[in-house]
């Protein structure tokens, strides 16, 4: 008896459910490859858009430290010594610290009494920036 009354009752909700399915399948149909084509670079344009609008507003906001863009901590010096090793010489204040940096731990190796400081104009660069520039200049060199 259940089996009667639940199909008329059913029947006008799966009806108008299909209606809408069948009317949005109706315009992808009718456009061809070409509309889809650039549907999906306008969507891709959009997001790699994004992607650089976010990128330029991370380093506008890493420019305003503390106290008006003086920091307090900074880092002076960075060399790996393995895949997640490395030793860091920080600056904090008129102190300059070396540090042990592990994956697990980062512990204070040495304090130094005199602070070392680096050539005019030579900031301290990474192992990636000076391997890139190293790589930048070679191709410089095979174009000249």
């Amino acid at each position: 008896m259940y089996r009667f009354f639940a199909i008329p009752l059913f029947l006008p909700f799966t009806a108008l459910a299909a209606e809408p399915a069948a009317q949005a399948a109706a315009p992808m149909a009718g456009s061809g490859i070409a509309g889809q084509l650039v549907q999906l670079l306008l969507g891709l344009l959009l997001v790699i858009g994004l992607i650089f609008l976010l990128a330029w507003l991370m380093r506008r906001v890493q420019q305003f430290g503390p106290r008006g863009g003086q920091q307090v901590i900074k880092v002076v010096a960075s060399q790996a010594l393995g895949p997640r090793d490395r030793l860091v010489l920080v600056q904090v204040g008129g102190e300059q610290i070396l540090l042990g940096l592990t994956p697990g731990r980062i512990a204070p190796l040495h304090v130094l009494e005199e602070p070392v400081h680096l050539p005019d104009g030579e900031p301290a660069s990474t192992e990636f920036a000076q391997r890139l520039m190293e790589l930048l200049g070679k191709d410089q060199k095979d174009k000249s």
